[in-house]
């Protein structure tokens, strides 16, 4: 009875972390635009989704659960390829195709140059160490991947800008029902509910620091959506303001006048 719960909410995780990025795509999609997410997190996870795929299909996992790494790593390139698309990198669709082809090329190269041997060592000759290995870097690099979107956040002193909070629950979900998986699983799985455990806490984190963010500074600004300013550019998107040393006349636009003996840039604060 405990092996089938745990299956059951093993299989709803699953399924949440096939799904997640979901809401993300769609709101990039939107928007137009990606101030804020950053492309490294979801290079970061489209990387984790290899090892991933090499640990679980080579130990023989259930099929659901080996198809998981595999749907996981394709939202993560197109989410990828989205920030890498849209404002504020906005690189040609011909470089971001290029991206996303050396790395599916470099992604299915190594799945099945690791995949046969290691399958064989694991099935046939009981060797599990070599699996085991990628197990553990999928397991770091996962929460790893969570790092770029909280320094993002300290940068606004807190607020969470361009990421999707369906996306941040169901992601939190997936974590908390694979957790409790493990917590009814007849055998212990040490590595698994650390790895559930950093995840599901620096995503609270996350929501905790917007909503931190919202009560300090949020509810008072009633228009602070309208406009986010990227903290790294803010000083080179000031706008040059031109002052005429003769006449003293602004002119902000051009900095030009018919008659200008003299001018001096001062950088708005």
């Amino acid at each position: 009875m405990v092996s089938v719960a745990s299956n059951v909410l093993g299989t709803i995780g699953t399924v949440l972390w096939c799904i997640q990025l979901v809401p993300q795509c769609i709101d990039n999609y939107r928007k137009k635009d990606c101030e804020g997410l950053p492309p490294l997190m979801l290079f970061i996870w489209a990387c984790c989704g290899v090892p991933f795929s090499i640990y679980l299909v080579s130990s023989n996992s259930n099929i659901p659960v080996q198809v998981q790494p595999q749907v996981f790593t394709l939202l993560c390139l197109f989410t990828w390829a989205q920030t890498l698309y849209y404002p504020p990198v906005k690189f040609p669709m011909k470089k971001v195709a290029l991206y996303l082809s050396l790395f599916l090329g470099v992604a299915i190269a190594l799945e099945v140059g690791f995949i046969i041997p290691l399958r064989n060592l694991y099935v046939h000759h009981g060797v599990h160490w070599p699996v085991l290995i990628f197990g553990i870097i999928a397991a770091i690099a996962q929460p790893v991947g969570l790092f770029p979107p909280i320094y993002e956040a300290y940068k606004r002193k807190g607020r969470v800008v361009g990421i999707n909070f369906g996306f941040l629950a169901i992601d939190l979900g997936g974590a908390f029902f694979s957790l409790a998986s493990l917590a009814v699983a007849k055998k212990v799985d040490l590595m698994g509910s650390i790895l559930y455990s950093i995840v599901a806490a620096l995503e609270l984190s996350l929501v905790i620091s917007h909503f931190i963010w919202w009560i300090r500074v949020g509810r008072n600004s009633p228009d602070e959506d309208e406009a986010v300013e990227d903290p790294d550019t803010e000083e080179l998107q000031a706008e040059a303001t031109f002052v005429d040393a003769e006449t003293g006349i602004l002119d902000a636009e051009t900095g030009s006048q018919e008659k200008v003996a003299e001018k001096v840039v001062v950088a708005e604060v």
